[in-house]
This record gives structure tokens, sequence and C-alpha cells, in this order.
């Protein structure tokens, strides 16, 4: 198929997690029924709501930005299938990275995968060997069991991160989420610096 439902595109840096502070362009894909009640992406919920654009278009925009890599993300961008579209980017030289709650399978190539998994519909267990980060988003302290037990399914060499949710950030100083990664210190801290920028 070679058009493919876009909430939008945007070149900016990216905002979070490992590769914090670079150049990307990033390709919104529209549709996602994961259900996070604290998402702050619900507009790409429906694929109704938005346009379907061309793989060549994509393409042509994220070239033409001439950013460090492609982020493609959503919604939830693996209920739709990929591999066109990375081939596409791949064959003019462009480093694509995904970020997923790994509930459909993986279709497409990727030089970086983050998964962001949720409880409310968990990852396609075929996911977690091609993980490169595990980002997980705490709303509670009782988010973190869920975060401990995704974490013992990916390789333990990949760094890990625990991300306040936005609405409910605070001060971080003295809070739980300090003081459990002082005291389980695999995890690292994400924060959606993009946020605080106010920057896409």
């Amino acid at each position: 198929m070679n058009l493919l439902p876009i909430v939008e595109t945007f070149h900016s840096l990216q905002g979070e997690g490992y590769w914090t502070g670079c150049s990307a362009f990033f390709i919104r894909l529209a549709g996602c029924d994961v259900g996070c009640p604290w998402c702050d992406t619900k507009q790409s919920w429906s694929q109704k709501l938005h346009p379907w654009l061309s793989i060549e278009a994509l393409v042509q925009e994220a070239v033409q930005a001439q950013p460090q890599f492609v982020v493609i993300t959503g919604g939830e961008p693996l209920m739709h299938n990929l591999e066109a579209l990375t081939q596409a980017l791949h064959d003019r030289g462009l480093p694509i990275h995904l970020e997923t709650s790994g509930a459909y399978p993986l279709t497409g190539k990727f030089d970086w995968m983050t998964l962001s998994p949720k409880p409310f519909k968990p990852p396609d267990p075929a996911i977690y060997p091609h993980v490169q980060e595990l980002k997980v988003v705490i709303s509670s302290p009782a988010d973190l069991q869920w975060a401990e037990s995704q974490s013992r399914l990916v390789s333990p060499a990949i760094p890990k991160y625990l991300q306040p949710e936005w609405q409910k950030l605070q001060s971080l100083s003295g809070s739980y989420l300090v003081q459990y990664i002082k005291d389980h210190p695999q995890w690292r801290l994400s924060l959606q610096t993009h946020k605080f920028l106010q920057i896409r």
C-alpha cells in the first residue's frame, strides 16, 4: 500500500530517551487502539480524521529536512505495514527509528526501536528481541511493577527509562520516581524535554 494516514510531519529535536537533543524528522501515523487514558496525542487515535499521504511524498519531506534520523511514531505505527515506507527511507540513506507500544507484529526494518509498552494492550511477544531502548511511562507508583515486568523481557544491555506522565509531573526532587531510580540504578530518568522547550 502506497498511502498512509498521517497526523503530522515535522522536523524538530528528539525530546525523549537515549537520543534526546538530536535532529529528527517525525512521521506521526494515525490510528491507535491501545487506549492510554493519559495519552497526549489522542488526536491520533482515529484514522478517519487525517489525510492519507503517499510514501513518496513522506520520503521527499524527510530528505529535504536532512535530519540525523527519521522517527516513525503515532498513534500506534505498527497498526500499519511499514515495509514499503522503511525501504523507501533506507533507499535514500536515512536512518529510521520506531517508537511503538509493541501491541502489533513488527513490520519494516529499523535502525533503532524504542518500546514503550502499555498494560492496556501488552506487546506482541515477538517484539522484545528487536528492542534497543525500553521506555515506560509512569503515572503512579503501581506502574513501577509493570516496568519491572517488562524489563525482564528485553536484553539486560539496553538502556531502560522511566518517564513521568506529563500531566502529573511536578517537582521531581525527592519524588518516589527519583528515589526508585537511585535504588534501582539499572533505570534512567527520561523527561519530555520538548515540552519544557515548548517545541514540537
